[in-house]
């Protein structure tokens, strides 16, 4: 007999939790969803997304595909996008086991290129590239980005050229 009321006390400790939670709250349901369907009819519809999510403005990005080498650098390249500005980024991870150099270039469709000269740490930790932000000047779908990646300052060999269309390089 102790046994089953040891059983049932345990039974109802885990069930009552669990009855009230599923219970949802008590009190001014009617009126909240009341208010927020007439809040909805005043709201207008948006005719396109807005440019801002959440707390910034949205960013947009266009990647190529994330390359690999034979010597240990795998990169990704891509064109970034957020209001007006457009810049280049580059990911990467260097598992070469030594220190590596990378040009990391954006073309504008004027011709004008944007170059930023990075450093890549023997980490083999995840990191990243990018050119300043520069205002965009037309079809942002004409810039392109190319990250190139070489041993020693710009004598070494080149290891690996990732670029952000997706064809690749």
């Amino acid at each position: 007999m102790r046994l089953f009321a040891l059983a049932a006390v345990a039974a109802a400790t885990v069930a009552l939790p669990l009855a009230v939670a599923s219970a949802g709250p008590v009190g001014d349901e009617g009126r909240a969803a009341l208010r927020a369907s007439e809040a909805d009819d005043k709201v207008p519809v948006p005719s396109r997304s807005p440019l801002v999510l959440g707390l910034g403005l949205a960013t947009a990005a266009r990647c190529g595909p994330e390359l690999f080498s034979a010597d240990g650098i795998e990169a990704q390249t891509c064109v970034m996008t957020q209001g007006r500005d457009t810049w280049a980024r580059t990911y990467y991870r260097n598992a070469t086991g030594e220190d590596l150099h990378s040009v990391l270039s954006l073309m504008e469709p004027g011709g004008r290129t944007v170059q930023m000269r990075c450093v890549v740490g023997a980490e083999d930790d995840p990191g990243a590239c990018e050119t300043p932000r520069e205002r965009t000047v037309g079809d942002v779908g004409a810039y392109t980005a190319i990250a190139e990646f070489a041993k020693g300052a710009g004598s070494g060999p080149l290891l690996l050229r990732s670029g952000s269309d997706s064809g690749g390089s």
